[in-house]
């Protein structure tokens, strides 16, 4: 509740719709959110007890809505020339592909063998349409210059990994390396079955 609160508060409401308030206003605003958000919350209770179990309600929203935010997020984060409204309406029309499919299929015009078939089917869709509307709207509009991708898109610079205290810091215990072999060799370990 506080995330969905201070999400919209903050990033929504101050930045889109009512700018330069007092606090006690945004905690007005704030207040009226978490109201929101447990109305929601108990609104999705109800959609979710439609679901066989929790898993396919999980995979269902997962394929609506993460498969096109995850090919949205990809393509901006390597793609320099991307735009924002290319973003917007691939994100956009891959979280609409992945719900028609889906309501195509509670609807039974068409059938697969299961719930997580269409959640598998759905975000594969939802995907491939994210990245051709990418492709296609990107060369349409206009880029934005160099100097506003900086640290933002890979490939383009802006961080300096030398000033990070975290990064400078090489002592032998810290490595990446050994932690990664450590925890590949703690999961073996804690796959062997014990008799």
């Amino acid at each position: 509740m506080s995330g969905f609160n201070t999400v919209f508060t903050y990033d929504i409401w101050q930045a889109y719709i009512r700018r330069d308030r007092s606090d006690e206003y945004y905690l007005r605003i704030g207040r009226w959110a978490t109201v929101g958000a447990v109305v929601i919350g108990i609104g999705t209770a109800f959609i979710a007890a439609g679901f066989s179990n929790i898993m396919n309600y999980i995979q269902a929203l997962f394929s609506v809505f993460n498969a096109p935010l995850f090919a949205t997020f990809i393509i901006g984060m390597f793609w320099k020339r991307m735009t924002a409204l290319a973003g917007f309406w691939s994100l956009l029309l891959g979280t609409l592909v992945s719900l028609s499919l889906y309501l195509l299929y509670k609807g039974g015009v068409i059938d697969f063998n299961s719930d997580l078939e269409e959640s598998f089917w759905g975000a594969g869709l939802a995907f491939v349409t994210a990245v051709v509307v990418a492709a296609i709207i990107t060369p349409l509009t206009a880029p934005k210059r160099d100097e506003e991708l900086r640290g933002l898109v890979y490939g383009m610079g802006g961080i300096d990994l030398k000033g990070d205290v975290l990064a400078g810091d090489a002592v032998w215990y810290r490595s990446p390396v050994l932690l990664g072999v450590i925890a590949v060799a703690l999961a073996a370990l804690f796959y062997i079955p014990v008799f």
